[in-house]
């Protein structure tokens, strides 16, 4: 039987050296002049295992669980199949980030109006090669795969190129590709999610193709449709109207960004929909879309009502995008075989990311775990990794919970949303239902010196917060750089900060934090200049 020996490790230091605290909400830091901490190491001699941990699936939630499990001198296994690095690093996250970014330059350098009132006038036309751009999202995402992999052989973990697969067998892995089977004290499921693509939607990849295929560029259409109005159909319209196409969303809820905080999706329709070549139809299902041919034969939307189902509308465009969301990538990975009930492909985890049997009242199965987007409880990359990390804690014996109202989100439009904890609706409901009054600041782009040097004045900062602690509740913020100023408030929310500590907190003059801190000011009454 494999033991797990503990080892304190003491480090003492004349001066004050940075150790880690842990809480039910997460990792804080500690400043103290001596650290003791426990290290889990196999007991190898012993083992009954080919692994301490597997882990099925590669993306950032499962090179986060890897990484973790190695620095707690476990024996691990990725099973890659084949996609080192997953969704976010391969067709999501970062090469997004790529062509966002080059689409942006040329946004900006296209603005006369904007380059003019700062004394630049740029001669003759502003080009841009669409293969050199395509390639640049490529390239990136290559790299950070590269980089990804290389981490795991450098710290020791085996990467298996195959897919991982439970049998019917408790402490077992198969390798799909091989047909071997490993035997393993602790799994970990980190199987990521595929694009869903509704019924009556036929995807070529070509004309018609999800944000898998979108980010190939293939190429620029003149008029694009997006289905759907979330992160993804946003982020992508925003490069196609900088890059020169007309976009049309096609949304089944009532509201444009439905998932988003009211106050802030309004603002961002003001400025990332009206100014531009944006139109959109609200409150319709994209109920058949048949590919074209590029240049020759349009793509065939037709639209019926969200409601009665009857037909509004059929529009033809040169091309559609299909960013209706995401769902499991848990198929054909033996669940079953071990009495995993899922809903919708969702496997049901408890706090501690131990997999249940089912998602109502469900037992716990022992030494299976499952992170990221195939537990459903927050679709994000690094929330995986969180997850990853919280898991090998559970693993070692250290209890941990992941907070999911202190992980900060992101769209990467220009200008940016970004936001930590609920929503201002849902914050309504929560403080009416655990008996709390909701306080709310804001702090404006318009007024900070930086942004009016960049000239970028658009934008909002709103705190909302608990006004009988104090402690900040949730933050929701859109302007220039808002998905790096967004951490300072994850901080606050994680640690229980209250508005009173963050208004006294000195931000750097001139900088985009000041935006924050007028909003922090206020929610005490004080004034920030």
């Amino acid at each position: 039987m494999k033991l797990y020996l503990p080892i304190t490790l003491v480090i003492s230091a004349p001066t004050a050296a940075w150790g880690f605290t842990q809480s039910s909400s997460g990792f804080g830091i500690r400043s103290t002049s001596a650290s003791t901490s426990n290290l889990y190491m196999s007991s190898e001699e012993s083992s009954d295992y080919d692994f301490d941990v597997a882990i099925i699936g590669c993306g950032v939630g499962g090179h986060g669980a890897a990484l973790h499990s190695r620095a707690q001198g476990l024996k691990t296994a990725v099973f890659a199949g084949g996609d080192v690095g997953g969704t976010c690093v391969n067709r999501g996250c970062v090469p997004s980030k790529a062509l966002l970014a080059a689409s942006g330059r040329v946004r900006d350098m296209r603005d006369e109006t904007h380059l003019a009132d700062m004394g630049i006038k740029v001669s003759g036309s502003v080009e841009y090669d669409r293969q050199g751009i395509a390639d640049h999202a490529k390239n990136l995402a290559n790299r950070v795969k590269g980089n990804l992999e290389g981490s795991l052989v450098a710290l020791g973990c085996d990467v298996i190129e195959g897919r991982g697969a439970l049998t019917g067998t408790a402490h077992e892995v198969l390798d799909q590709a091989t047909g071997k089977v490993y035997t393993v004290k602790d799994i970990i499921l980190a199987p990521g999610s595929i694009p869903f693509v509704p019924p009556g939607v036929q995807v070529d990849e070509k004309t018609v193709y999800t944000s898998d295929g979108a980010l190939n560029l293939e190429f620029v259409p003149e008029w694009v449709a997006i289905i759907g109005s979330g992160y993804i159909g946003l982020e992508f319209s925003d490069v196609y109207t900088a890059l020169g196409s007309e976009v049309t969303f096609v949304e089944a809820m009532p509201n444009l960004m439905p998932t988003f905080d009211r106050e802030i999706a309004k603002l961002a329709e003001r400025l990332l929909i009206r100014p531009r070549p944006i139109d959109y139809r609200t409150n319709v299902f994209a109920s058949e879309v048949i590919p074209g041919i590029p240049g020759e034969k349009p793509v065939t939307i037709k639209m019926i009502d969200a409601n009665t189902k009857e037909h509004v509308e059929t529009i033809e465009v040169d091309a559609a995008m299909v960013a209706t969301g995401r769902v499991p990538n848990t198929k054909n990975m033996g669940l079953e075989d071990r009495g995993i009930e899922t809903m919708r492909g969702f496997v049901a985890v408890n706090e501690k990311m131990q997999v249940m049997t089912k998602a109502e009242d469900g037992e716990v199965i022992p030494n299976v775990y499952c992170i990221g987007d195939a537990n459903g409880k927050m679709m994000l990359a690094h929330a995986a990794s969180a997850q990853g990390i919280s898991a090998i804690e559970n693993i070692v014996g250290r209890e941990h919970v992941v907070d999911h109202d202190a992980i900060p989100a992101a769209c990467f439009t220009h200008p940016e949303i970004a936001m930590v904890g609920p929503t201002e609706e849902q914050c309504i409901e929560r403080a009416e239902k655990e008996g709390w009054t909701l306080g709310k600041s804001t702090g404006s782009f318009r007024a900070n010196s930086k942004a009016l040097a960049e000239g970028e004045g658009n934008g909002m900062a709103k705190v909302l917060y608990n006004k009988e602690t104090g402690k900040v509740v949730s933050v929701h913020i859109m302007g220039i750089h808002a998905a790096d100023l967004i951490q300072e408030c994850a901080n606050a929310v994680a640690c229980g900060t209250t508005v009173q500590d963050l208004s006294m907190i000195v931000h750097t003059h001139p900088t985009l934090s000041e935006v924050l801190d007028e909003a922090f000011k206020g929610a005490v009454g004080m004034s920030s200049h």
